[in-house]
């Protein structure tokens, strides 16, 4: 009796459902290196909110936190990071359709708190801006919920207005409205940072979704005069742009450029691989809004060039991805889902470069914080959220192209 062999040479082996599940299982269901990159982010964040808060109690301006002794902040940012895993958790299991059949609610939704943030009794007034609305345990700022949700109506009203996007009346005047609706709204708290960040999210979806590029040049050259005129038109702005152009000289020094002037110092300090951690001296109330804003220059202090590196790296990680995830999205004709995952790689990459730009002289001082490292309630779970729905839209693309349903 001949011998059979299991197989045939030069053919193709039939495969057992044991092997396909098996070949399939090489995929993972997520996008663990996102959440590992994610989560040093927010650690190390953690760490250098610390190290930059360490000596705030001992300021009149936060005396009523002495209580706390030196660990207020640092508590305050773990109980914010555990806030933000539970948010990003729920999140996750949204599917990214239900998300898109929310998003004009949302949108109306977040107005409604932009609005409130306006009426005095119910805006909290920090720092001479009106920007927060009081939850007793924390405070909640409606522009960075305004960021994620502008992501999705962005998204959505591309995919709605497909047919239009070649059209100024019916493609972009729309959106424009509602945009420089949101803007009017950021500029009576004021927040000139937060309403460029939803400018640009709004313009790149546009721009990816097949917006006329001649319409879309023409729409940025004016954005820019209207950015032009808000500060040509505004004092305090005005003064802090020339400031800017000329820190070192003595009154600019002492007064609108003190913080970039000590955040730059900061930085020389910190040469390539820093004085140590913790051993920086101008967060000792040298470096305003040291834990928040200019976190990155108290990292430049203490870790170094090289740890300024790191940091730029693991964004750049993130922003890349969302991006690859995007055009995956996109190839398997999930056209929402794409350019939400690049609008929020558009969101995180301009703040964290006009934040890090601040930081490093490039860019007139603007108050924005430093992506998923910053001190900040709001700031952390809006971004976290945002990266959850990163994770969805990811997830989804592993589940089609397996050929499985959603």
């Amino acid at each position: 009796m001949p011998l059979q062999l299991p197989f045939r040479f030069g053919a193709k082996s039939a495969e057992s459902p044991m092997d396909s599940r098996a070949r399939q299982s090489k995929m993972m269901e997520y996008d663990q290196p996102l959440v590992w990159v994610t989560l040093l982010l927010m650690l190390l964040g953690m760490v250098m909110v610390y190290s930059a808060s360490i000596s705030l109690p001992d300021s009149p301006k936060f005396a009523n936190y002495v209580r706390w002794q030196n660990t207020y902040f640092l508590q305050r940012q773990a109980m914010f990071i555990g806030v933000s895993l539970v948010a990003g958790l729920f999140v996750f299991r949204i599917r990214i359709a239900d998300l898109q059949k929310a998003a004009p609610y949302l949108f109306i939704g977040t107005l409604v708190l932009l609005v409130a943030v306006l009426i005095p009794g119910l805006g909290v007034v920090v720092n001479g801006g009106r920007r927060w609305l009081s939850l007793k345990v924390f405070n909640v700022q409606p522009s960075e919920l305004m960021k994620v949700v502008a992501v999705l109506y962005a998204a959505d009203y591309t995919v709605r207005k497909q047919q239009y996007m070649h059209k100024l009346t019916k493609g972009f005047m729309p959106m424009a409205a509602a945009i420089g609706f949101v803007g009017l709204l950021l500029l009576l708290e004021p927040d000139l940072g937060a309403f460029g960040v939803i400018v640009c999210i709004a313009m790149g979806i546009l721009f990816l979704g097949g917006i006329n590029a001649v319409w879309f040049g023409g729409i940025g050259a004016v954005l820019m005069m209207i950015f032009g005129a808000i500060i040509a038109l505004s004092k305090f702005r005005r003064e802090r742009y020339f400031a800017y152009l000329n820190p070192w000289e003595e009154d600019n020094a002492m007064n609108k450029s003190y913080q970039l002037t000590h955040s730059l110092i900061a930085f020389g300090r910190g040469e390539i691989f820093g004085v140590g951690l913790g051993g920086s001296v101008e967060k000792l109330h040298y470096l305003p809004e040291a834990h928040t804003d200019f976190l990155l220059a108290v990292i430049g202090e203490e870790l170094g060039l090289a740890g300024v590196l790191v940091v730029i790296a693991l964004f750049y990680w993130i922003i890349k991805r969302a991006f690859d995830i995007g055009r995956q999205a996109i190839a398997i004709d999930q056209t929402f889902a794409g350019l939400t995952a690049k609008g929020i790689g558009i969101w995180i990459g301009v703040q964290t470069f006009i934040n890090m730009g601040v930081n490093l002289g490039l860019l007139p001082t603007k108050g924005l914080t430093l992506p998923l490292m910053s001190y900040g309630g709001t700031g952390v779970v809006i971004n976290c959220v945002g990266l959850a729905i990163l994770l969805r839209i990811d997830y989804e693309n592993r589940v089609l192209m397996r050929g499985g349903r959603l």
